[in-house]
């Protein structure tokens, strides 16, 4: 796919992002036809969205698959430390959220291209502190379902932000890869998920972005939050309610308190 094509299919899907509109897939000349017309369209979109991206999310890749996306500076909210709870703003769906729970590696210094591979020590140097996270997912597609995964890779993977709640103790976060999370719902019983990471350890697809993007000539930047995989799928949440989802036994802050608001 060359750049001008790239560019046309970007600002489509820009234009969603920003008005929080959904549309059918993109027209068949710019519609991307594997990872590498994929990749060029969602870099378009950063190159056009003109913001720093403040956070990435990512996977373990499966076959014919790379999980990455980049994450904006108006995307990524801060919850409340105080024990209240803190609106966010946010695209939703018949009054509905999706949100993702998950742990965010906040880096310390930058990882940038180089000719050398990165080792998992490194890129462990590199992580100033682990935050618990909410994942914020929404679609720039009317029909998702029907779509290819290069579709949705295009478009950033569903995510439409990051909200990151409180610093737990690196080492153990680094190390869980389950726990029970505890979504509570003002005026609805509680639900207990039985969390699992995907990749088993969290910081494995935190290693493979790295190496991931030295390889693209792009890098990591000190300040950038990383998230690797939701431990417990998808769950909605309705809007205009206080919620709270508590992520087992990290730390005696190991929740998060939001309250969605509908852009």
């Amino acid at each position: 796919m060359n750049q001008a094509s790239a560019s046309h299919a970007a600002s489509i899907l820009l234009e969603r992002r920003q008005n929080g509109t959904q549309g059918d897939a993109l027209p068949e000349a710019y519609r991307p036809r594997d990872l590498d017309a994929a990749f060029a369209i969602q870099c378009a979109v950063s190159k056009l969205m003109d913001q720093a991206i403040l956070a990435w999310k990512c996977g373990m890749p499966a076959a014919g698959k790379w999980v990455v996306a980049p994450i904006y500076a108006s995307d990524v909210h801060e919850a409340n430390a105080q024990k209240n709870v803190q609106p966010c703003a946010a695209w939703a769906r018949h009054g509905q959220v999706k949100i993702e729970p998950e742990l965010a590696f906040v880096l310390a210094h930058d990882l940038p291209a180089r000719a050398a591979p990165y080792t998992s020590d490194e890129v462990d140097a590199a992580v100033a502190e682990t935050r618990l996270a909410l994942e914020l997912i929404d679609s720039r597609y009317t029909h998702a379902e029907q779509l290819n995964f290069y579709d949705h890779f295009a478009d950033g993977l569903f995510n439409q932000g990051l909200l990151l709640g409180p610093v737990v103790d690196t080492q153990m976060a680094s190390q869980t890869s389950q726990f029970t999370i505890k979504l509570s719902i003002a005026g609805q019983e509680s639900i207990t998920l039985d969390g699992r990471h995907p990749a088993g350890q969290p910081r494995l697809p935190l290693y493979w972005l790295a190496e991931f993007l030295r390889s693209q000539g792009m890098g990591l930047r000190a300040g950038q939050a990383v998230i690797t995989g939701s431990y417990a799928g998808s769950p909605s949440v309705p809007v205009e309610t206080d919620i709270e989802v508590r992520f087992g036994d990290m730390a005696q802050s190991g929740s998060i308190q939001v309250r969605f608001e509908g852009k």
